[in-house]
């Protein structure tokens, strides 16, 4: 996995968090103002049962699963980024990461790695074809059609 697509995975999980936490405030916004909760004092005592109760509900369960799914793509980068600097000669980004990510901190291990963290993905070498007296005839990258 490619530092680039760690980061696009990281800055889209941030923005999947920001997404579900504004559509969270709105429904919980909305249920407030058109009384949907039943409250003595400060306590939530009941919810009246209608429409639009029912909608918000469906919209702060929606507002939940996409927080939830930028926290597991936050986790994947989290991987990613250990599994890239597990390549490099030198551990001590990898150890960093590892240690870090299992005390409870895989965000911050992750802005870090975004931030200021090595590329550790292997070098792509250019691939050379041999002909049937074993002279080489082109070398290509692996992308487009080789002709």
């Amino acid at each position: 996995m490619s530092k680039s697509l760690i980061v696009r995975l990281f800055i889209g999980s941030l923005i999947g968090l920001a997404g579900g936490l504004v559509l969270l405030a709105i429904a919980g916004g909305l249920a407030l103002s058109t009384d949907v909760f039943i409250m003595r004092g400060a306590d939530v005592v009941g919810v009246r049962s209608s429409g639009v109760a029912w909608t918000l509900l469906g919209f702060v369960g929606l507002a939940i699963l996409v927080m939830m799914a930028a926290a597991i793509a936050v986790f994947v980068a989290w991987i990613g980024a250990v599994l890239n600097t597990a390549n490099l000669p030198s551990k001590t980004w990898c150890v960093v990461l590892v240690v870090v990510g299992l005390i409870g901190f895989p965000f911050i291990a992750t802005l870090a790695y975004v931030v200021a963290g090595p590329d550790g993905a292997p070098e792509r070498r250019p691939e050379t074809s041999y002909d049937s007296t074993g002279a080489a005839v082109r070398a290509r990258t692996g992308g487009g059609t080789g002709v």
